[in-house]
C-alpha cells in the first residue's frame, strides 16, 4: 500500500513503534483539549453486543469485548457527555494483513450529537495526525449511490444480507474514491445500533485507499426498540449457526438516560499501519 505521502515511513520495528507511540500521544493531545474524558472500562463483560459475524472469544463465563461501546453509553446515561477510550478490543477468526485477533481501538462519544458531529471530529483530527497537509481532504458517497452504480441494485428496496456483504468486499471498496471517504447513510438492516431518519441508518464508515478505519452511528437511544433489534441480530446469529450472547438489560434499561449521541470506533492498527506505509497490519504490532 501505497501511504499517499502521510509522512516520513519509520525504519525498522523501533522506528514503527516510536511512530504508533506519536500518534497515540497526538490522538489523546487533540481529545484532551476538546474537553473529552478518557475512559477505562471493562475488557472482560457478560452481554456483547449481538452483530452477525462479529464474534467475541470466550473468557470464563464471560466474553473478551469487541468494542466497548456499551459500556461506554452507560457513562453516558451516568451523565458523561464527550468521553474517548483507546484500548484492546477482540474478535475471533479475525486473521489476515488487515486483521488481528486482537487489536486497539479508539473509541468515542458526544452527547447531543449526530453521525456529522463525530465526522467533523474526525477531519480535525485527521488534520492533527498530519499537520503537513493542512485540511485533510475528505469525499463523501452514499451507500445507496455506490450500490446502484457499482453492484447494478439497490439495498434499500431489495436487501440481502449476504448480496450485501459480498457486493461490498467486491465491489464497492474496490471502486471507492482514493484518500479517505465517508461511506454514509446504510440500509436499517446494516445497522443494528443506529438511530434512523425515515428509511435511512445514520451510519458511516471511513475508509482511506480502499482500508477501511472506522465506524460511526448516531447512536439509537430507544432502549424497546434496540430490544427488539438485539432479538432479531440473535435469532439471525442462531441462523447462521453463531454462538449466543445473553441481553445487557441494565444497557437497555440506561439507554433512554442519553436520549442524543453519536460515536465512532476506529481501529488504531489500521490507522498506523497507513500512516507508516505498511501493507500487513503485524508489521506496526508489538513484538510481530
Amino acid at each position: 500500500m501505497d501511504n499517499g505521502n502521510f509522512g516520513d515511513r519509520p525504519t525498522g520495528l523501533l522506528g514503527r513503534l516510536e511512530k504508533r507511540a506519536k500518534i497515540l500521544r497526538t490522538i489523546r493531545d487533540f481529545f484532551d483539549a476538546r474537553d473529552f474524558l478518557e475512559v477505562t472500562t471493562p475488557v472482560r463483560i457478560a452481554a456483547p453486543a449481538p452483530e452477525p459475524h462479529i464474534d467475541c472469544p470466550p473468557c470464563g463465563r464471560q466474553f473478551l469485548r469487541a468494542s466497548p461501546e456499551l459500556q461506554m453509553k452507560k457513562l453516558l446515561a451516568a451523565g458523561c457527555s464527550k468521553i474517548y477510550q483507546i484500548g484492546p478490543c477482540f474478535r475471533e477468526g479475525e486473521c489476515g494483513a488487515r486483521h488481528n485477533p486482537e487489536f486497539t481501538m479508539i473509541e468515542w462519544y458526544r452527547t447531543n450529537a449526530d453521525y456529522r458531529t463525530i465526522l467533523a471530529d474526525t477531519q480535525d483530527m485527521l488534520a492533527a495526525l498530519l499537520p503537513h497537509r493542512g485540511t485533510v481532504p475528505t469525499t463523501t458517497v452514499t451507500v445507496e449511490e455506490m450500490y446502484v452504480k457499482h453492484a447494478g441494485w439497490n439495498p434499500f428496496t431489495d436487501w440481502d444480507r449476504d448480496r450485501f456483504d459480498y457486493d461490498m468486499a467486491t465491489k464497492i471498496e474496490p471502486h471507492l474514491p482514493a484518500g479517505f471517504v465517508f461511506l454514509m447513510d446504510y440500509p436499517p438492516a446494516a445497522a443494528s445500533l443506529s438511530k434512523l431518519r425515515g428509511n435511512v441508518a445514520e451510519r458511516w464508515e471511513l475508509y482511506c485507499n480502499g482500508l477501511e478505519l472506522g465506524n460511526c452511528f448516531s447512536e439509537l437511544c430507544d432502549g424497546a426498540e434496540q430490544r427488539m433489534r438485539f432479538c432479531a441480530a440473535r435469532e439471525e446469529r442462531r441462523l447462521l449457526g453463531e454462538s449466543d450472547y445473553p441481553i445487557d438489560d441494565e444497557f437497555l434499561d440506561l439507554l433512554p438516560l442519553v436520549k442524543s449521541a453519536a460515536g465512532v470506533a476506529i481501529g488504531i492498527d489500521r490507522l498506523v499501519m497507513l500512516l507508516c506505509g505498511e501493507t500487513d497490519i503485524h508489521a506496526v504490532l508489538m513484538g510481530e
